[in-house]
């Protein structure tokens, strides 16, 4: 099975413009990540998916093979598609291009042992050990069925603690692999009306009935969303670094 990592890399973000090229420690975010990922197993290639000529010149400067993407893209998913078009693969891992300290075996464990024509959609999740996170809306909580498909992936604390608090939350993971199949089923079926609310490229898949498999991994993944959380990810590097340097 050959298996391409894409990693959808974008300048203008909303809440922290440029956060692909911010620096950590003399390296831009972007290193870290693809260094993280290089450190799977069962990756053929990983390809950064850019719409923008400085990140572009910085991954050439680093070595990191990078494709120049459409600007007008306006999720990852659809950015990912256009890389599928133009390298082939059986299995194409997307992850987020902010979290300098993902774990590699997570990426591993998505992987399938085979895989089927039809579309094909998985992620993670993890369990939600903050409470502070579950109502924290930059973390995608999910509700899975008895199998692990996905039931329903939201912003808010799901499910509501009616009956009993006796519950443990559980938050997407920024992971996700797809087949071609599916990639092209993304791009050809309009933004679904609880994807514009929730801003979760999932929905669209799980709207118009296709399953999305996940596997619970035990991973605290520290994502970064805006500066304070970069500061946050300079400590915590920086401590590991000291750690081994002992």
């Amino acid at each position: 099975m050959k298996i391409i990592a894409v990693i959808p890399a974008r300048y203008a973000s909303s809440r922290f413009p440029g956060k692909p090229l911010a620096d950590i420690h003399g390296k831009p975010m972007i290193w870290w990540v693809y260094n993280q990922i290089k450190k799977a197993t069962r990756l053929n290639s990983i390809i950064v998916a850019t719409d923008d000529k400085r990140i572009l010149a910085t991954c050439e400067d680093l070595n990191i093979t990078v494709c120049m993407t459409n600007i007008n893209h306006n999720t990852p998913t659809s950015r990912t598609h256009e890389v599928s078009t133009r390298y082939e693969a059986d299995l194409y891992i997307m992850i987020n291009g902010d979290e300098p300290m993902i774990d590699p075996k997570v990426i591993d464990h998505i992987i399938p042992k085979s895989l089927q024509k039809k579309p094909y959609v998985a992620s993670a999740a993890t369990t939600i050990s903050n409470a502070t996170d579950v109502i924290d809306p930059t973390n995608l909580k999910v509700v899975l069925s008895n199998d692990n498909k996905l039931l329903y992936i939201s912003r808010a604390p799901i499910p509501y603690p009616k009956g009993t608090n006796e519950y443990t939350y559980k938050k997407f993971v920024g992971i996700q692999a797809l087949n071609k199949s599916a990639l092209d089923f993304y791009v050809n079926k309009p933004k679904s009306p609880l994807e514009w609310i929730e801003e979760s490229d999932l929905l669209r898949f799980i709207e118009n009935g296709i399953e999305v498999d996940f596997i619970n991994v035990n991973y605290n993944n520290l994502s970064i969303d805006t500066p304070k959380d970069l500061e946050k990810i300079k400590k915590i590097i920086r401590k590991e670094e000291d750690h081994e340097g002992i």
